[in-house]
């Protein structure tokens, strides 16, 4: 849970705007003239939340300590420190743009002029439709107030300059689209105080309501928030757009299918750079996202796995030296697919030579592994270094793999879910081996079994929990179990001592 101060250079600054207590000037904050009802004894737990308004934000300036002493105090502050020195040089934020282009594709070239083009940015809102989206995503980079967008053509257009404005110099018109855009941010900051008299804690659900494959189906959603606010949880469900509120909850829990260039690690990251809970914690992210990654982790570590060998795009030779290394059929697949995308089985040299053509297109390096064919897959449900399900995926009729895509459907094996003490040790012992070196958070382990060994293909940092399936065997019971651990790691921040999660 958390409250928000607006800091300001002077009061006499903020006339155009409502008075309110929430709102000091620099001196009071430095001097922690906050509001009485921050200090008092009921809003133990609540986190302060800093807008960061003051009109200088260069280096050591006075908006500049602003930001810096709100993250010496442990409070969230827009913008941050490292906003304001990401923004303060364009080589540290052109880094970071380069995907931008592709949103102004279709904006016309000028007919006239210098082919520059200004838009202010207040709170990731423009009042220009044309540049909401644009404007919001450099938001999600680079927070702050009031953002200063130069674009430029020079063949196609481009990002040219950001740069960081004060509100005390917008004329009127923009000064009423900043009020607006200031109460429209601070109201969703705020207006989470009723749930306080309810519910300990804020749980955030991330979910792609668009995702065709999500990792919990509606009916598991449902359970997640109805035990969580029977423990004393407030579980929202929201989305890519609330990134900007994570800083109202004490926790995420991320049930949309992650990536590491996508919105998913980006919502894991702020919310550890907030001092939140979170599954899938970034670090796993990163660990599990990529096979190339977890076949080296998996060898290093001793992890039973199919033997697997690295090839690299350009490296015609290198056929032979797989072909002496792995029998036909083999498998190859791309580094982050998931749901059996970018995984395919070859028969011989000609059928190699074609898929790896086309597959190299998507990534430099390839993984190929010796084919190992069983009925099911084990997958393992792992949390905090524990087993909390166990199921058996099997193929679908006629294939080799638990998903095959059509061009219009895809469609998925039975299963059958047991409790993890029916699992064979050697399946539960090789999914411990391999998660351990990862983390201790929500992981599911595929893995096959033969001749009474456990050989894992891989480690997903957001396994299914879908109703009617993985909650089979234990029901409401597996929901009960990842929500109070959740609620374990949040008490143990709020009370100053380590967490196993994150």
């Amino acid at each position: 849970m958390s409250d928000t101060l607006i800091i300001i250079d002077n009061k006499a600054a903020w006339e155009p705007y409502y008075p309110s207590e929430n709102v000091l000037t620099f001196e009071e904050y430095l001097d922690g003239g906050y509001p009485d009802k921050i200090n008092n004894s009921d809003a133990k737990g609540v986190r302060l939340r800093i807008i960061n308004l003051c009109r200088n934000n260069n280096y050591l300036s006075t908006g500049y300590y602003c930001s810096l002493f709100a993250e010496a105090r442990g409070q969230g502050v827009i913008p941050s420190v490292r906003t304001l020195n990401d923004l303060s040089k364009r080589s540290l934020y052109r880094l970071q743009i380069n995907y931008m282009p592709a949103m102004l594709a279709k904006k016309p070239a000028p007919v006239e002029g210098d082919g520059q083009t200004q838009i202010l940015s207040f709170f990731g809102t423009t009042v220009d439709t044309e540049y909401s989206e644009l404007a919001r995503k450099l938001f999600e980079l680079f927070p702050c107030p009031v953002l200063e967008i130069t674009l430029r053509h020079d063949k196609s257009w481009k990002v040219e300059m950001l740069k960081i404005r004060s509100h005390s110099v917008l004329d009127d018109e923009n000064e009423t689209v900043f009020a607006k855009a200031l109460d429209d941010f601070s109201r969703k900051v705020w207006r989470k105080r009723q749930s306080r008299k309810q519910f300990r804690y804020d749980l955030a659900i991330l979910v792609d309501p668009d995702e065709k494959m999500p990792p919990s189906n509606k009916t598991a959603l449902k359970r997640f928030i109805s035990t969580g606010k029977a423990m004393g949880i407030d579980c929202e469900l929201i989305n890519q757009r609330d990134y900007l509120r994570l800083p109202e909850y004490d926790g995420l829990f991320i049930r949309a299918t992650t990536s590491i260039n996508h919105y998913t690690y980006r919502f894991a990251k702020r919310a550890e750079v907030e001092g939140m809970v979170v599954i899938d914690d970034p670090t796993s992210i990163l660990r599990c996202t990529n096979k190339i990654y977890l076949a080296d982790l998996f060898k290093a570590n001793k992890v039973p796995a199919p033997q697997t060998v690295l090839l690299h795009k350009g490296k015609p030779k290198q056929i032979e030296n797989l072909e002496a290394t792995l029998d036909y059929p083999m498998v190859l697949k791309i580094p982050d697919g998931s749901f059996s995308v970018g995984v395919e089985k070859v028969k011989d040299r000609a059928e190699l030579h074609v898929v790896l053509d086309r597959l190299f297109q998507k990534s430099t390096l390839l993984l190929a592994q010796e084919f190992l064919y069983t009925n099911f897959d084990w997958r393992i449900g792992v949390l905090n270094n524990e087993p909390i399900y166990a199921c058996r995926y099997y193929m679908v009729r006629n294939h080799w793999q638990i998903y095959q895509h059509g061009a219009t459907k895809t469609a998925s094996g039975n299963f059958e879910t047991l409790p993890t003490f029916e699992a064979p040790k050697a399946v539960l012992d090789a999914a411990m081996k391999a998660t351990r070196p990862i983390g201790n958070g929500l992981y599911g382990v595929d893995i096959k079994e033969k001749n009474g060994v456990g050989y894992v293909i891989e480690v997903n940092d957001n396994p299914n929990i879908d109703h009617g399936v993985e909650d089979a065997y234990l029901g409401d019971k597996l929901y009960k179990i990842i929500i109070s651990e959740i609620m374990h790691r949040m008490e143990a921040r709020r009370n100053g001592t380590t967490a196993s999660l994150n």
